[in-house]
Order: C-alpha cells, then sequence, then structure tokens
C-alpha cells in the first residue's frame, strides 16, 4: 500500500502537465517547500482544481513516491477568493509567492516564510491597507526571516516614524505586523528602503515585480 502525508501549506504555483494534470509548488510547515502532482486536476468537475490554485491553504493529503509527491485529497481553509476577483491584489500576491518560492527549501524548517507570507495574503484583502504598504513590510520582513535584515540605513536621513517603523517590522511577531499605517511620506521612504534592501540582498529579477511595476 502507497504511505502518505499530511501536511498544511499553500500553493505558491501551479503548472499545466500533459492534458489533464497540474505541478504543483507547495510551502509546508512540516516539510518547507515541496513539488507534487495533482492529476486530473485540470478535468472538468476535478475535486483538485481548486485545491491546486495559487493561494490555497489547508491540509493537503499526499502520497510519497521515489522522486516526487502526488496529490490525493485537500481540505482548504482559506481560497482567498478576493484576490481572484481583484486584478491588482492578486499580482501583488504573486510577487509575494515568488519571493517565498525563491527564498525556501524542501525539508528546511519554513515556517515563518509560510505565516509571513499567509498574513501577507491576508493584508492584501483589507481594503483599508494600501497594498504598496504591504508590499513594504512583507519585503523587509522576508529578508529579516532569511537573518540579512540590517536594520534602518545608516547613510541617509530618515524621519523618526521611518525608522520605527523598520524597526518594528523586524522586531514583530509575523502576526501582528499589519497593525499600523504611515503618512505618505513615510510610505515613501519605506518603499525605497525596502527596494533598496530587495536589489541589496536578494538581488533576483522577480517575473511577477515586473508585471506589478506597470501597474503602479
Amino acid at each position: 500500500m502507497q504511505e502518505y502525508i499530511i501536511v498544511t501549506g499553500i500553493i505558491l504555483k501551479q503548472s499545466p502537465v500533459g492534458e489533464y494534470d497540474r505541478h504543483i509548488s507547495l510551502l509546508t510547515k512540516e516539510r518547507g517547500k515541496i513539488s507534487a502532482f495533482a492529476r486530473g486536476a485540470r478535468r472538468p468537475g476535478s475535486r483538485l482544481s481548486a485545491a491546486a490554485a495559487p493561494f490555497s491553504f489547508g491540509k493537503f493529503k499526499l502520497y510519497e513516491g521515489r522522486s516526487s509527491y502526488t496529490l490525493a485529497e485537500a481540505d482548504i481553509q482559506n481560497y482567498f477568493e478576493e484576490l481572484r476577483t481583484d486584478y491588482e491584489g492578486a499580482c501583488y500576491g504573486m510577487y509575494f509567492a515568488e519571493v517565498a518560492d525563491y527564498y525556501t527549501r524542501e525539508n528546511n524548517d519554513e515556517r515563518e516564510m509560510m505565516k509571513l507570507l499567509y498574513q501577507s495574503l491576508r493584508a492584501l484583502c483589507a481594503k483599508s491597507l494600501p497594498n504598496p504598504l504591504v508590499q513594504c513590510v512583507f519585503e523587509c520582513k522576508a529578508i529579516a526571516v532569511s537573518g540579512e535584515f540590517p536594520g534602518p540605513p545608516s547613510d541617509r536621513e530618515l524621519e523618526e516614524s521611518t525608522v520605527y517603523a523598520l524597526g518594528y517590522i523586524a522586531e514583530s511577531p509575523i502576526e501582528k505586523l499589519y497593525t499600523f499605517k504611515v503618512t505618505d511620506s513615510v510610505l515613501a521612504e519605506l518603499r525605497q528602503v525596502a527596494r533598496d534592501y530587495m536589489n541589496k540582498y536578494v538581488g533576483h529579477a522577480f517575473k511577477s515585480l515586473e508585471v506589478l511595476q506597470t501597474l503602479c
């Protein structure tokens, strides 16, 4: 009998395979980032169709093969439906998922990055928070989770509120990240710092960011 595992995770991306299948990248609490095949997920009426879509969060039952996993069942707790009808929000979400995909590895402890992605998608669904602020917070915290966040830059003058916000982002638990708002001038400074730090400490060209930049 084929063995299976149950993991809690979120779909980062999916791509078509063959005529009816999908290949998914899944960020999990138990095994870091893993890849799996969702057999028949592209068939009309497939019970795996929605479960294999990006942003789907829940519990996934996977059969473990020699070199890959196969998705058997899913109990989805949050589809982030708001982002499926909000093109700009979805673009931000795809960028966050691509950053998480870039940072994470199989069999690593990626719980903090998974929590960050989940809470950031929730923040995108909260209309009270401007998306550019959510992006700044996500980028700075992703760098902090990776252990590379240097704190406020020392080579420029920043508003006191900007310095405080950067410290709060770096030190706060992920669950409490998206609990503040800033003035337009502070947001402008945060965006510049986040952009500079992503270039310096990540230095990767994200395709989804190129799409996002055409909207902002």
